[in-house]
């Protein structure tokens, strides 16, 4: 099992930027391929960006194509999420999530960082 903190989130004005850090414990974090999320009130979880195992592969919605970017420091057993020009839509909780070589879905999941962009 993989063990996942959020952290970063905040209050924040449209057009700012701000950086998440997910740190997990427990396995080997190069094994998993680690994806953020995010649910905004009354709404249901989205997917907002992916990174595979190996760093080399990410996915993005389209929603924040061109502002939000993904890294992970294996290192640090951390990943990042990059959130530059925010707009108030992008109010909601945050969360990481680890998925395991071979598994569709995410099984491990942090819980949650508060992100709030104000117009």
């Amino acid at each position: 099992q993989v063990q996942l903190v959020e952290s970063g989130g905040g209050l924040v004005q449209a057009g700012d930027s701000l950086r998440l850090s997910c740190a997990a414990s427990g396995r080997t974090f190069s094994l998993y391929t680690m994806g953020w999320f995010r649910q905004a009130p009354g709404k249901e979880r989205e997917f907002v960006a992916a990174m595979s195992r190996s760093g080399t592969i990410t996915w993005g919605a389209d929603s924040v194509k061109g502002r939000f970017t993904i890294s992970r420091d294996d290192a640090k057993n951390t990943v990042y999420l990059q959130m530059n020009s925010l707009k108030f839509e992008d109010t909601a909780v945050y969360y990481c999530a680890a998925r395991e070589s071979g598994r569709n879905e995410y099984a491990y999941w942090g819980q949650g960082t508060q992100v709030t962009v104000s117009s």
